[in-house]
């Protein structure tokens, strides 16, 4: 379409707040909806009316299919349509056969090569705490419940010590500068991609569009996937409608606040106004007369004594 050509103009030549330039000719993209990680015309959600993808649950392992199409472009609540895929890894390449059947090849090809990669990531993630549990088993019941203590916290300190998530930023970089993605680096570990992606800016490797709108805030800060947790989960295909703009619980806690806010200062204003009427109301009260303490008669006889008096 004629408005997506517009918005790709806009983003590859002047700003664009999810991109990150490098120096080899290739450049990153920090969209969570971006389907391979890359910033280009095919790849970018953004500039694309009708785009697909596959996503997994922040919480739990179930995927799902996120499409989008022209149709719903008016209503941005309604900007996503979510899919549940099946746990069966054959079933959910149907299923994206299914709904995709007349999509570009581009977008079911990448779809499906970012299934095979989540799915063998869970599988992995599986193995690794299968074989914890295992060892754990034979190690753990045979210590006493202080020494078992003393273990854990050990184990958690040489946790703290290896940091674990630094190492695999400093490979992810060390790949990533040798090449070793190539063309296709699927974001799959979107918070380690991110903070890879951030480590290159300051490096120097990596240098991001200048933005020319004070009105647009950095992506720096950390976004909470606060997505809507799925219904039934026996059913294969459950189909949901979410947003492109996802409310993080900080965002949500802050509105009521606010709300709060708002509420007592209405109480406070209506209090000021009825302490203020009631002080009209006295102010409006006339002034009190005192009786006088003599009667008219009896000030005529003194006056009569006193001019008596002056005669004499």
């Amino acid at each position: 379409m004629a408005s997506d050509e517009i918005v790709w103009q806009i983003i590859n030549q002047q700003f664009c707040a999810f991109k990150l330039k490098m120096e080899k000719q290739q450049n990153f993209c920090r969209n969570e909806y971006n389907v391979t990680g890359l910033c280009n015309r095919q790849s970018c959600p953004l500039a694309n009316s009708r785009y697909a993808t596959i996503r997994q649950h922040p919480t739990k392992d179930t995927l799902y299919l996120y499409m989008k199409t022209v149709e719903r472009a008016h209503l941005p609540s309604k900007m996503w349509e979510r899919i549940k895929l099946s746990n069966n890894y054959t079933k959910a390449l149907e299923q994206i056969d299914e709904r995709l059947i007349y999509w570009p090849k581009f977008l079911i090809h990448k779809c499906k090569q970012r299934l095979t990669r989540l799915t063998q990531v869970q599988i992995r993630m599986r193995r690794i705490a299968a074989e914890d549990e295992r060892l754990g088993e034979k190690l753990v019941p045979k210590l006493a419940p202080k020494v078992r203590h003393r273990e854990a916290t050990r184990e958690r300190k040489a946790e703290a010590a290896a940091k674990l998530e630094r190492t695999i930023e400093r490979e992810l970089l060390e790949r990533l500068r040798q090449g070793a993605y190539g063309d296709q680096p699927l974001n799959v570990s979107e918070d380690i991609w991110k903070k890879v992606l951030n480590a290159m800016e300051k490096g120097g490797e990596g240098e991001r569009d200048k933005d020319m709108d004070q009105g647009i805030e950095s992506d720096e800060e950390e976004e909470v996937d606060g997505e809507a947790a799925s219904g039934d989960e026996d059913a294969e295909a459950a189909i949901e409608y979410v947003s492109d703009l996802d409310e993080s619980e900080d965002e949500l806690e802050d509105l009521e606040d606010w709300l709060e806010s708002e509420e007592e200062e209405e109480e406070e204003e209506d209090s000021d106004e009825s302490e203020a009427e009631k002080a009209g109301n006295k102010r409006k009260r006339g002034k009190v007369t005192k009786m006088k303490s003599k009667r008219p008669k009896q000030q005529e006889k003194e006056k009569l004594a006193l001019t008596n008096d002056l005669a004499w």
